[in-house]
């Protein structure tokens, strides 16, 4: 691989933060140097996205629906928007994680709600008609696991975009939206033990029962994430071939 990727960092816990960019970097199957580390809730978004071939954005404690939200959050919000309609109209490609999917969704019209969240562990996830047919989630198993961890999620497929992956607790787990969007609510990057590592770090931000840490613990590490770094590692193929 020649040409470089961008993860798009969403976490103020540095520490997370890193870890993430290592999953990332992992699961699109990168070496270090061809996956740029951007801190968004500390620097603004990069002028010159046309150098990347392609971008991910991380997950993140804050939410779309926060109430009282500080003027970084905002900042931010902004300039993941600006990165999403560079993606819809295909001026870059883009993939938008578990947070990402609620500032997409909110730009494309949709609504975010409280109504669909997600425990802290594996979810069992089912690719629509559209997701079968979709250059990317079609090469996976039409059913499969991922992890996931949310309180907010996408009340509906927004306006313009076209609902791959889906289940019962949360009806939209992933859509593709213009030429060069993907957006999932599941954690498409990390690995089990990675996961865990992260929910150190956010035991007490209320994804699960701090006092239940190793049963959630165990409960996380008997997932398979074999099928969603397949995602990744289709995403980043795509990118560098376009």
């Amino acid at each position: 691989m020649t040409a470089s990727l961008l993860y798009v960092c969403a976490r103020p816990q540095r520490d997370a933060a890193v870890a993430e960019w290592e999953s990332f970097r992992d699961g699109l199957g990168v070496r270090s140097d061809e996956l740029v580390h951007h801190d968004l809730v500390r620097e603004p978004l990069p002028a010159d996205l046309d150098r990347f071939a392609a971008v991910v954005v991380g997950g993140s404690p804050f939410n779309v629906t926060d109430p009282d939200k500080t003027d970084e959050q905002r900042r931010l919000e902004r300039d993941l928007e600006r990165l999403a309609a560079a993606a819809i109209e295909g001026r870059t490609n883009a993939m938008f994680t578990c947070y990402g999917i609620g500032v997409v969704t909110r730009l494309l019209g949709g609504e975010v709600t409280l109504r669909h969240p997600e425990g802290t562990g594996p979810a069992a996830i089912s690719l629509t008609r559209d997701g079968r047919a979709d250059e990317l989630f079609g090469l996976l198993q039409p059913r499969f696991e991922a992890l996931t961890a949310h309180k907010e999620a996408a009340a509906s497929v927004p306006p313009g975009a076209t609902l791959l992956a889906e289940n019962d607790l949360c009806p939209v787990q992933a859509y593709r939206a213009g030429v060069g969007l993907w957006a999932t609510q599941f954690h498409p990057e990390p690995t089990t033990d990675a996961f865990v590592a992260r929910m150190r770090v956010y035991r007490d931000a209320g994804y699960f029962d701090a006092d239940a840490f190793d049963e959630v613990s165990a409960h996380v590490r008997t997932a398979s994430v074999e099928q969603p770094t397949r995602l990744l590692r289709s995403f980043a193929a795509r990118a560098v071939a376009a």
